[in-house]
């Protein structure tokens, strides 16, 4: 931490004070994320012996197997969590985020390798971006090489969502897996429960699991943190009771020599069996996907100091109580547990198993919003479960197809080792994208040798690549389902990309022209009506073809235009100082401008009732910078569109050019029948008190008793304010996209049927942008593309 800018002198003694607040919080934090971010990790000893020593590996079963088993889990984990994860990738962060998306952002940003349309406009002083300088030799070259090259941009967008959709195969997978894996202790026990009755057990947790999450992780977030540490110091004194009471001699597992006598012993078998050892880093990836929501340093001191032990611990409590009790590796875990303290360890079992699906559920759902803000997956509804937890969302379509695929893989399967090797593969592919990603991170974000991000490429990706084939060869057995699962949805995401990407195309080559426009003159050669018209378009510059569409149609047209652009940028956050980006289209005398509103990929567009307000205000502050900075005269003569201009929404809350006030009135919508009873009457302020949503706040405007105002400023202003007592509306295009008639079969497939069914199910825009309904006036377009 910084000291205050407003100490003088330096302070007696700082660092000590200084370096406990600092460590304070990064503790609390990494105590807070014990509950989100490790309850898949710290589950996987539930199943990981269990899926390594199947198949014919299951009959060369002996003290050597079973040491190089734990030899090869303890540097996995020490490899992969420990030194990739934990010293490299938590350094890797979008500005405090994480993630496969953020790894895509800081690349799109550092070099121009965005697919996202008209992105230039929308980027113009944003903050966040931070220009690295140019890089220099082999760098550059091959900076230029991927810039230049489109094809290869897309294969890059296409392996990030690949990756996308193997996290949301993650979503179906570890539900199914965990709790089952836990519910199995009931048949472990005695065989008192028959292998159809823990069944329906896990399916009634897992329909009552996904039926929770509209109430949103906020409501037992207190509750996770408690659960996973109870759980990692049950399973860490289970641990070492086995390795003093089995077999202390495990200890010597450490040494890599009992790995190499593995694989000498068991040949392909062992190579086979990494598919099952790979288990045991599963949930690894959240370290660094939940990074905003906590810090580097947290994740660190809870991984390196808590997980990372525990786990240690208990995979070597295993390996010892096995050396000993080789029959029971079917069940290996629930058979370790001393029978005095096997129902206290299944319950926390059963809540931990529970604690990590909801976080890897949580996860997808992130995964949806960042690919929706892409324009990678149809419209859905976003519900932002917590006023005081940023990013926990609720997806409701999105829980329910996870619902019913968790429980067909559940039923399917009924067998936790077919459901691991689904979730390895699904891992191990996640692990592969992120790995590339963070090479070129290594070339173009830090501006390090080529040659270092080629070692750290060909390093783990020689290590990954070993358990990946080991997960390939179990296709057949279950591996097949997150690839199917990945190519449905990687289909879907293509077509709404294609359709989404051919609409936007139809709209950059037919804009208005300009000079046509000026041309008409500053009434357009239509009646200017009073009000103020919010023209919504996915073009960042021009005039879109909807509009000439409407004022050909109508003859008429609002006293104030503004056309309103929301693009999503590739950053995480866009702070409220830089959300609007204000210009003029054309000359003054038109009163004609454009606003850009630009959100990150993990922004809630929240329904605060507050933009139009908000709008004006920066309108107002346009006019006013327009006027007082020369570079910005240009706007009022040219016959394109002007530069346009950051407005701090926040500042013009405090230095407001426009005098602010409010008043709330009763909302007849929403109210009580009208009446002229006096009994009605007197009822009707308790009402109010009771139903608070039966008013509505009023603001109202009016110019400042500035004398010394310029009279063109001050007569646009009063016209901008006369204006928005009349009404604001909203103007969207309701359109119907269509593939020519000389199309290709692919083509009119994709864009007839395809694309076609997905508009046609998913939410509207106007929903999505919380446009009010009695406001909203939709032009019907087709489109021919």
């Amino acid at each position: 931490m910084e000291p205050d800018a407003g100490i003088g002198s330096v302070p007696r003694n700082p660092p000590p004070l200084l370096s406990w607040v600092n460590l304070s919080r990064n503790l609390l934090l990494a105590y807070q994320s014990f509950g989100v971010v490790y309850g898949d990790l710290s589950t996987s000893p539930l199943y990981v012996y269990k899926s390594t020593f199947i198949g014919k590996l299951q009959n060369q079963e002996n003290d050597d197997s079973i040491f190089g088993a734990f030899s090869l889990i303890f540097w996995t984990l020490t490899l992969i969590p420990l030194l990739k994860y934990v010293f490299i990738m938590l350094s890797a962060d979008d500005n405090g985020e994480g993630g496969t998306f953020a790894l895509y952002s800081l690349l799109c940003r550092h070099a121009k390798l965005s697919l996202l349309p008209n992105q230039q406009a929308a980027d113009e002083e944003l903050s966040a971006y931070r220009r690295p300088l140019a890089p220099a030799g082999s760098n550059s070259l091959l900076k230029r090489f991927l810039e230049k090259h489109k094809r290869l941009r897309t294969a890059l967008l296409l392996v990030v969502l690949f990756g996308a959709c193997m996290v949301i195969g993650d979503g179906v997978v570890t539900p199914a897996i965990s709790v089952l894996s836990a519910i199995s202790g009931l048949r472990d026990e005695e065989g008192k429960l028959t292998s159809g009755e823990v069944l329906l057990i896990a399916c009634v947790i897992l329909v009552g699991l996904f039926a929770l999450q509209h109430f949103g992780t906020h409501k037992v977030a207190f509750l996770f943190a408690p659960i996973i540490i109870i759980w990692l110091v049950s399973i860490m004194c289970i641990g070492l009771y086995n390795i003093i009471h089995w077999n202390p001699e495990i200890v010597r597992a450490l040494s890599p020599h009992y790995i190499i006598k593995f694989f000498k012993e068991n040949g392909k078998d062992g190579w086979i069996s990494l598919g099952g050892i790979l288990l045991s880093i599963t949930g690894t990836e959240a370290m660094f996907a939940d990074l905003g929501h906590f810090t580097a340093s947290s994740i660190r001191i809870g991984f390196a100091f808590v997980i990372y032990p525990c786990l240690v611990i208990q995979y070597m409590g295993q390996a010892a109580f096995l050396s000993k009790n080789i029959s029971s590796i079917p069940h290996s875990f629930y058979n370790s547990i001393p029978e005095a303290v096997f129902w206290p360890v299944f319950v926390i079992a059963t809540l931990a198993a529970i604690v990590g699906s909801q976080a890897v559920i949580t996860a997808t759902f992130s995964i949806v919003k960042q690919c929706n803000a892409l324009g990678c997956f149809p419209r859905v509804k976003i519900v932002h479960t917590s006023k005081h937890m940023y990013g926990q969302i609720y997806i409701p379509e999105i829980n329910w197809i996870l619902m019913i695929l968790t429980l067909a893989v559940t039923i399917g399967f009924h067998d936790t080792t077919l459901i691991g090797n689904a979730y390895g593969l699904a891992f191990m592919t996640v692990m592969f994208v992120t790995t590339f990603l963070m090479s070129l991170v290594i070339i173009f974000v830090w501006q390090r040798s080529i040659f270092l991000a080629a070692g750290f490429l060909i390093f783990f990706w020689v290590i990954e690549g070993v358990y990946f084939s080991a997960a390939i060869m179990k296709v057949p057995q279950g591996g097949w389902v997150p690839i199917v699962l990945s190519i449905i949805f990687m289909v879907v995401m293509y077509i709404w990309h294609y359709g989404t990407r051919r609409k936007y195309s139809y709209d950059l080559h037919n804009k208005v022209s300009l000079k046509w426009l000026l041309g008409l003159g500053p009434s357009l050669g239509i009646v200017r009506v009073p009000g103020i018209g919010l023209i919504y378009s996915e073009l960042a510059t021009g005039v879109p073809a909807i509009f000439s569409h409407f004022v050909t149609n109508l003859q008429a047209f609002h006293q104030v235009s503004v056309f309103v652009c929301v693009k999503s940028v590739p950053v995480p956050f866009v702070s409220p100082e830089e959300r609007f980006l204000i210009g003029r289209v054309c000359p003054r005398p038109y009163r004609m401008y454009r606003c850009i509103v630009r959100y990150g990929y993990k922004d809630i567009q929240r329904d605060d009732g507050d933009f139009e307000n908000l709008l004006i205000q920066s309108i107002a502050e346009f006019i006013q910078m327009e006027a007082m900075e020369p570079q910005f005269s240009g706007s009022e003569t040219s016959s394109h569109d002007g530069r346009m201009a950051v407005i701090s929404t926040r500042t013009i809350r405090l230095n407001s050019s426009l005098v602010i006030s409010e008043a709330e009135e009763f909302d007849p919508i929403n109210s009580v029948p009208s009446s002229k009873s006096p009994t009605l009457q007197s009822l009707r302020p308790a009402y109010e008190d009771e139903n608070p949503q039966v008013r509505r706040r009023l603001t109202r405007f009016k110019l400042p008793p500035n004398q010394g105002m310029d009279p063109a400023v001050r007569d646009e202003l009063l016209e901008l304010i006369e204006a928005k007592e009349a009404g604001v509306a909203y103007i969207m295009g309701h359109s119907y996209i269509k593939a020519r008639r000389s199309s290709s079969f692919l083509k009119k497939l994709v864009i007839d049927v395809g694309y076609s069914f997905l508009r046609k199910n998913c939410r509207g825009p106007a929903v999505v942008l919380n446009i009010p309904h009695i406001s909203l006036i939709e032009v019907g377009m087709i489109y021919y593309v």
